[in-house]
């Protein structure tokens, strides 16, 4: 789906927005023409609720996200490194780890090679500098995309760097979730 189409909105908001709009919808369209033909002009409404209460569902609360990465935070770097391998492995990534500043890791998966920056972890809010070393990476190994993994929250301009040369950027929810896969399987890597 692409970002500003209708049905991707209202996939973003919470999902009664799509009953309410369904249901304005249904009344309107009755108004003038059959029964049946009102109810499937809001059965796609209907629909993208249904979605959007099953992904809200399914998404972890604030209060996980911040316990979730409180913790991370907690962790020695051997052990945060651990756990974003495993849950890259479980995504269906091949993982080394590689010893270069930018890059700490380098997946592999359907003959895509992405590089991942997760060493500065623990920082409240990084900049651009760190993307910026990313991306050279990137341009440098010939892979295909960048991730970079943190805890804290972006600047406004790494977050516009980080869409201009689109870098996928790891954190809060995204990251809570991904942590979240291995802490369901196998609980060696977490020491809580």
């Amino acid at each position: 789906m692409a970002k500003q189409t209708l049905f991707s909105i209202l996939t973003r908001q919470p999902w009664w927005m799509s009953v309410i709009i369904a249901a304005a919808l249904f009344a309107a369209v009755r108004l003038f023409l059959p029964d049946f033909a009102a109810f499937f002009a809001a059965l796609p409404f209907l629909a993208v609720a249904g979605y959007a209460g099953w992904t809200q569902l399914r998404a972890p609360s604030v209060t996980n996200v911040t316990e979730a990465l409180g913790k991370l935070r907690a962790l020695p770097w051997e052990n945060f490194s651990a756990v974003i391998s495993e849950a890259f492995r479980r995504d269906g990534y091949s993982v080394a780890e590689i010893a270069n500043g930018a890059v700490d890791l380098e997946l592999r998966r359907n003959n895509r090679v992405s590089i991942v920056s997760c060493r500065r972890w623990k920082v409240a809010q990084t900049g651009v500098g760190p993307l910026r070393e990313l991306y050279e990476a990137k341009r440098a190994r010939d892979a295909q995309e960048c991730i970079y993994v943190a805890a804290g929250d972006f600047s406004a301009n790494a977050r516009a760097f980080a869409a201009e040369k689109t870098i996928k950027l790891l954190s809060d929810t995204e990251l809570a979730r991904l942590v979240a896969r291995v802490e369901r399987g196998k609980r060696r890597w977490l020491p809580w």
